[in-house]
């Protein structure tokens, strides 16, 4: 409880500081290293650090790609289909040691992990003000607390008992429910004190869509864990595991926002 406590004390105001207040460089590095230890962990995870030029290259991919998002490569498309064909000649020269498990965890960690990340900075670019790149990780711990303590006190019937098996239906809803009264206060906030116009049925709703993202991005990751037979992907946060442990949730979530926010008007 001690590590749990002190990791939020420090972990809670500098991710308020980094995504309301800092310069924009500074979020960007801060996405970058975040994406660069995930790639690290998920190689880790699929036994991949005995061939150091994969997972190099995976991480240093993941580092660049959060960059490459901010700056607007154009030819980024390009430098994914040329990644993806040296990481499969790479497994052709090593003759069958890189198993493919390793090369598709390379090209998500390459990937889609750093597109995840880079959503905060899409919604950045969009305009929206600074409050709203709060609303993926709003939506993510949102929902994974409200469907812990929904689970904890009304929990009865498994929800993936093969993949995780303390997850009830019970906390499920808990975390649906949850994630859509924090949209509500979200809004309330915004609208009173910002002088915005938000729509609390709209934005409820948004923070249920959201909430299934969440839960469907916690189990997919736990499905990964479980396959490899480890706990955590990494101690960074102490007690509350690595990126890929409290990240999960946002790295489903993320891109969501990025698609539904403006479609749906909000501003």
């Amino acid at each position: 409880m001690k590590s749990r406590l002190l990791v939020a004390a420090v972990g809670v105001p500098l991710i308020l500081w980094v995504v309301l207040w800092a310069p924009i460089h500074v979020l960007v590095v801060f996405l970058a290293a975040l994406s660069a230890i995930a790639a690290w962990e998920l190689m880790k995870c699929v036994g991949a650090l005995g061939h150091r030029l994969l997972w190099v290259g995976a991480v240093l991919g993941a580092l660049f790609s959060v960059g490459f998002s901010f700056v607007k490569v154009y030819i980024y498309g390009e430098l994914v289909v040329a990644y993806a064909m040296l990481v499969f000649a790479y497994a052709v020269f090593r003759g069958g040691e890189v198993k493919f498990q390793q090369i598709m965890a390379a090209l998500f960690a390459m990937f889609i992990v750093p597109y995840a990340f880079a959503s905060f900075l899409r919604l950045e670019a969009m305009g929206y003000h600074r409050a709203f790149l709060l609303l993926p990780l709003i939506f993510s711990f949102g929902s994974d607390t409200f469907a812990f303590f929904a689970g904890l006190t009304l929990g009865k019937h498994k929800l993936a008992p093969r993949v995780s098996p303390k997850k009830t239906v019970e906390g499920s809803v808990g975390g649906l429910l949850g994630n859509a009264l924090c949209g509500i206060v979200f809004a309330l906030v915004m609208n009173l004190g910002l002088g915005y116009d938000i729509s609390y049925p709209g934005i409820a709703v948004l923070g249920i869509g959201c909430s299934v993202a969440a839960q469907l991005g916690d189990l997919s990751f736990s499905l990964i864990k479980r396959e490899f037979g480890i706990k955590d992907y990494g101690r960074i946060f102490l007690e509350h595991g690595g990126v890929l442990d409290r990240f999960d949730s946002v790295i489903f979530v993320a891109p969501v926002l990025g698609i539904l926010m403006p479609l749906l008007g909000l501003r």
